[in-house]
């Protein structure tokens, strides 16, 4: 680490729970966000300022002016880029230091499954439940800790799937992939702008606890959050032991 590395993350450096090494840590790791939109914005964005060396941004859509409401990643001078691109230029402007590879895909078959195994954790920040079943999929197959986030209009939540322990639930576990779950989508039914950032924001922080061994995880909770009252609810779960994903573990 050098004087501008201990300069830029000095507010880092002085928390006793992370200090140079934890910040080391994050210097040294590669992390795949799967969206670059509303959740997508703010968990890079931290990701990229906290440092961590390599992030792999993966959108296949474009910039619409109707995101920027909510999309911090993008200008409307961009309106027409695709995301991860935009995504890519915003966060080299953070921070250089920080190596951001743009994959404008909708990642699945092989080429979800190349990515997810060459990173330290993931963060699901899309916005359907064909996308994170997929993901989830991968990440049971890799042993990856898996950060998954959700937004819809007023509510919100974010849950930890860390795939290294034999014992930990996946998102399967916990939302079952059925073909008659009802998927809700921000462009019929609207979501709060700032409650995306919330969401995102609090995956960048499970992921950077995860990355440097800091406190606990949401792994095993849900947080769900009612912003119309900002309160939160906080709900446990276990592993199922019958899950057709993850029960071959252990």
């Amino acid at each position: 680490m050098d004087d501008g590395h201990l300069l830029r993350y000095a507010r880092h450096i002085l928390l006793d729970e992370l200090g140079i090494e934890g910040q080391e840590r994050l210097l040294a790791s590669r992390v795949l966000i799967v969206g670059a939109g509303g959740l997508g914005s703010p968990a890079a964005y931290y990701l990229a300022a906290a440092g961590v060396g390599q992030l792999v941004l993966a959108d296949d859509d474009d910039v619409e002016l109707s995101n920027l409401q909510r999309q911090i990643l993008h200008t409307t001078a961009r309106v027409g880029w695709p995301k991860a691109e935009s995504g890519k230029l915003a966060l080299a402007e953070l921070n250089p230091g920080v190596k951001v590879q743009a994959r404008v895909q909708r990642l699945l078959g092989l080429d979800l499954d190349d990515a997810v195994a060459g990173v330290d954790i993931v963060l699901d920040c899309c916005d359907n439940f064909a996308t994170r079943h997929a993901v989830n999929r991968a990440c049971v197959k890799h042993r990856k800790p898996l950060v998954s986030g959700a937004a819809i209009r007023f509510a919100g939540q974010v849950s930890v799937f860390d795939m290294r322990s034999d014992d930990a639930p996946c998102y399967h576990c916990l939302f079952p992939e059925a073909d008659e779950a009802e998927e809700l989508s921000c462009a019929t039914t609207g979501v709060l702008g700032p409650l995306v950032g919330i969401i995102g924001s609090m995956q960048a922080a499970e992921a950077i606890k995860i990355l440097t061994g800091m406190g606990e995880s949401l792994a095993g909770r849900l947080l769900c959050l009612d912003a119309l009252t900002m309160q939160w609810n906080n709900v446990r779960f276990r592993r199922d032991p019958q899950c057709p994903v993850c029960s071959h573990r252990g």
